[in-house]
């Protein structure tokens, strides 16, 4: 059975808060990976943007985690996510150069089943194999000021179209444009594209990969240009390798973004009431 990739993320993508102690918060959005250990045994690995992690200045964060309720109800019940050991230091891995975050984490038994498999998360080729190009719709998972879909807690569900060309290779163009309006909140959702691509689908599948996580906001002159930064899947996959292997390769990239005025859709920005 074919995985229904936004069904999947819907439930796969969480949001993580941290109280700040003067009746605020802190609010980025993540979601769940899943890879298997050599063992054999699946791995669940919670991925956002570092600058979410990097602004939570607490050892303890909140994943906000949903259970199914007999009645087809659902209940938000967010749990404590350690982030930082007792001398402050990060226990999440980051990529070197790029806005990327991973942790492992031992997530309830519907979470470990919801998280999407590392085979999604886009490769080298596939904006080419799908023939991705500007113009095309990708779609977008967040909790934008800190607000969610309803009161279980579910993403708010955005869509937007490629904005810049080119958008690959990755190792010369790590991030690319998406235009849609960006909140502080959104940082760290993913960014994929589900359903047939504009030039068709490839040996009769349709296009369903993860081809980033959303890391910042454009900004010119103080303006919000609604336009989104994306950075590319690759980097993703980078980082959690890192987390097997903290000597494990990583891209050079060969060029740094021709955009100016590029503002983080900083989660420190997205302190609302608690």
């Amino acid at each position: 059975m074919v995985m229904d990739l936004s069904a999947q993320l819907m439930q796969a993508t969480v949001q993580l808060e941290q109280p700040l102690g003067d009746g605020t918060r802190t609010v980025g959005t993540g979601f769940l990976i899943t890879e298997t250990t050599p063992d054999g045994k699946p791995h669940t690995i919670l991925v956002t943007a570092n600058h979410v992690f990097d602004k939570m200045p607490n050892q303890n964060a909140r994943i906000g985690y949903r259970i199914a309720n007999a009645d087809g109800s659902w209940s938000y019940s967010p749990q404590t996510l350690r982030i930082r050991d007792t001398q402050g230091h990060p226990l999440w891995t980051h990529h070197p150069s790029r806005d990327v975050a991973a942790i492992s984490i031992t997530a309830p038994a519907a979470f470990a089943k919801a998280a999407i498999p590392e085979d999604y998360l886009a490769a080298d080729d596939t904006f080419s194999k799908y023939q991705v190009e500007a113009g095309d719709q990708m779609m977008t998972l967040g909790f934008p000021r800190g607000l969610a879909a309803n009161a279980a807690g579910f993403p708010i569900l955005r869509a937007g179209r490629v904005a810049s060309y080119p958008i690959a290779p990755a190792k010369i163009f790590p991030t690319f444009l998406l235009d849609f309006s960006v909140f502080p909140g959104n940082s760290g959702g993913p960014v994929f594209m589900s359903g047939a691509a504009r030039h068709g689908d490839v040996d009769g599948k349709d296009a369903q990969f993860i081809a980033g996580l959303l890391t910042q906001q454009v900004e010119l002159n103080s303006e919000r240009l609604d336009i989104g930064i994306v950075t590319n899947a690759r980097f993703i996959r980078e980082t959690i390798a890192l987390i097997k292997d903290p000597e494990a390769p990583v891209t050079q990239v060969a060029a740094t973004e021709a955009m100016t005025g590029a503002k983080a859709a900083s989660a420190e920005e997205a302190a609302r009431p608690e």
